[in-house]
């Protein structure tokens, strides 16, 4: 991935730059103290991602983006605020900022939120060339093939807007739907979570069922808790954001989501335990591939 850092503090730029480059997460093409001196130089060099702080002088970053994006300049941008009010997210949101990095700087939060930007960068690339290579496809091509493709990539879509396509258990959920969806009936039932571990495993050509079975359990399981933790931080910052709004309460527990929105908030650190419904998640996700897959 290629960074550019606008920040009018220079040790902050220091900083982010020093996490990128250590952490190999990519390189910093550019940096600029003002959103001002930073126009022709984004425009020029084309950057991935531009790390933008909110309050710089002249141009503030909303204004720097607006003025970028006037350009047809078309990368994504990463918010860098120390101070974050339900206005500033909301008008953030509406120039096409997904994320914050929350000032003093910490290191493990912008590692992992760059690791994550990262992921939805190569996936939303992947799913261009998936759509491409429909566009492309004969008539004669084999039709299991396109409805594999098709489901693969709404399930990618989904589990990219709840922030877990990296995860270890994603491509799990993924081979659980398509299975689903190739028994054609469409009836929206899952079958019992063992049944469909058992499909994977096989569909893995797994040696041992058994011991695959309790590994993708495992899996599944942290991806979901990833995505309860995801969308928490999305509440907690906007209570009024779109993707909080539609998963939060159609795939979870929301009593959980509070719970965790409710720690997030007072910036307590112990470890809380979540409960989860794997049945439940891969149930809606099942109807709602089954909801887009039958779109005309």
């Amino acid at each position: 991935m290629r960074y550019f850092i606008v920040d009018d503090d220079t040790a902050s730029r220091r900083m982010l730059a020093q996490i990128i480059t250590e952490g190999g997460l990519g390189a910093v093409i550019g940096e600029a103290e003002s959103g001002k001196k930073s126009l022709s130089f984004i425009l020029s060099t084309r950057p991935d991602f531009v790390l933008i702080d909110f309050l710089m002088p002249e141009l503030d970053g909303i204004e720097t983006i607006e003025q970028l994006q006037n350009e047809g300049f078309q990368g994504q941008f990463i918010m860098i605020s120390q101070v974050v009010n339900k206005e500033m997210v909301g008008e953030a949101y509406e120039r096409g900022v997904e994320y914050f990095i929350h000032k003093p700087i910490n290191r493990i939060e912008v590692s992992s939120i760059l690791k994550k930007t990262a992921e939805q960068f190569q996936l939303k690339n992947s799913l261009l060339q998936i759509r491409e290579s429909l566009v492309n496809l004969g008539p004669n091509t084999n039709t299991k093939t396109k409805t594999q493709r098709n489901v693969k990539e709404t399930v990618l879509s989904i589990l990219n807007d709840m922030g877990i396509v990296g995860e270890a258990g994603s491509d799990d959920i993924v081979s659980m739907i398509e299975i689903l969806m190739e028994n054609g009936d469409y009836n929206a039932q899952v079958p019992s979570l063992k049944e469909l571990y058992e499909a994977v495993a096989k569909k893995m050509g797994a040696k041992n069922v058994e011991k695959e079975c309790k590994a993708i359990e495992q899996r599944i399981r942290r991806t979901i808790i990833a995505a309860v933790n995801n969308l928490a931080s999305l509440g907690s910052i906007d209570y009024t954001n779109p993707e909080f709004e539609y998963y939060a309460p159609r795939y979870f527990d929301f009593g959980e989501i509070r719970s965790r929105m409710k720690q997030i908030q007072e910036n307590d650190d112990t470890p809380m335990k979540v409960k989860i419904n794997s049945r439940k998640f891969l149930q809606m996700l099942y109807r709602e591939v089954i909801d887009k897959y039958n779109q005309p």
